[in-house]
């Protein structure tokens, strides 16, 4: 679907390029985001597809194995997308757990019971099935690497803490999707950006609470009741703009979102003192203790 851009010269462009209350710190330009998805996973189609075609036109037994290799070259094509996107997720984070299936592992399994089944369907020998599963594995290995298969930065973090906030944390982006989704509807790049922007403060308060899970308690209202009303709010803001292009809403839309932000941005900033107080208690106790036993630590710390 087309998308209709904005600017200071287009028709309405005055009042698309509306300046509103903006957190300062924060910039109004789009990062583009690099789908962690490549070329070469989506090329992973296409062996499957011609696999299939060709089995049509041969006999009944090379059909069964035709059809079984195809479909098995086709769970590993989506698995290794969503293993992608897991490492991709796990790698953005400081605090990470390891993805509970190995999504990338499996798709080479799966690759290679493919191509044994391809061969099968070419009357090939056993060795020779065996020499092509191997290959397979070993080249989409090479080509994708394996899962993450260990936590990151979950040293002494309560394990249920950290479920918790796990919960609250995919409960809170599931929003975003949504408010992201359904905002397109309103046709208007202007918008996207600018639900995108709340987005990456509303994860910056995600990764804060990650990192520290004790700061769950003061921040789920934002996570959960908070960001709910955004994305009811977005929803019903982009059916009524996406019929009338009302100007009105779309000024009111974007001060909620001001006010929305500003406020996860300030809770943000509040927790991360609250956090560094927390760690100059702890050093100051610590050095009076060590103080107690005749130890004495540099100034600087």
């Amino acid at each position: 679907m087309a998308q209709r851009f904005g600017g200071k010269f287009s028709p309405n462009g005055g009042s698309q390029t509306t300046s509103s209350k903006a957190v300062k710190g924060t910039t109004d330009i789009k990062q583009s985001k690099v789908s962690p998805v490549g070329l070469r996973a989506n090329l992973m189609m296409v062996p499957p597809a011609l696999l299939l075609l060709l089995s049509v036109f041969s006999g009944a037994e090379s059909l069964i194995f035709g059809l079984a290799g195809a479909g098995l070259w086709a769970g590993a094509a989506f698995l290794v997308r969503e293993g992608l996107r897991a490492e991709a997720a796990y790698h953005e984070r400081r605090v990470a757990t390891r993805p509970a299936l190995p999504r990338k592992i499996l798709a080479a399994l799966l690759v290679g019971a493919g191509s044994a089944c391809a061969a099968l369907s070419d009357g090939a020998s056993f060795a020779t099935v065996g020499i092509y599963a191997v290959a397979t594995l070993g080249l989409h290995l090479a080509a994708f690497g394996i899962d993450p298969l260990s936590n990151k930065g979950t040293e002494g973090i309560d394990s249920f803490q950290q479920n918790r906030v796990a919960r609250v944390v995919d409960e809170a982006e599931e929003y975003l999707h949504q408010m992201a989704d359904a905002i397109r509807r309103a046709k208007n790049r202007a918008l996207e950006n600018r639900v995108d922007q709340f987005a990456q403060v509303v994860r910056t308060l995600c990764r804060t609470v990650e990192e520290d899970p004790r700061d769950l308690t003061a921040a789920r209202k934002y996570l959960t009741v908070y960001l709910l009303g955004a994305r009811d709010a977005t929803v019903k803001f982009a059916d009524i703009f996406a019929r009338s292009q009302d100007e009105q809403a779309r000024i009111k839309y974007l001060d909620l979102l001001d006010d929305l932000e500003q406020n996860f941005a300030a809770k943000n900033q509040k927790m991360l003192l609250e956090d560094q107080s927390d760690l100059t208690i702890e050093i100051e106790v610590l050095r009076e203790r060590l103080e107690r036993e005749g130890i004495t630590l540099n100034n600087s710390l």
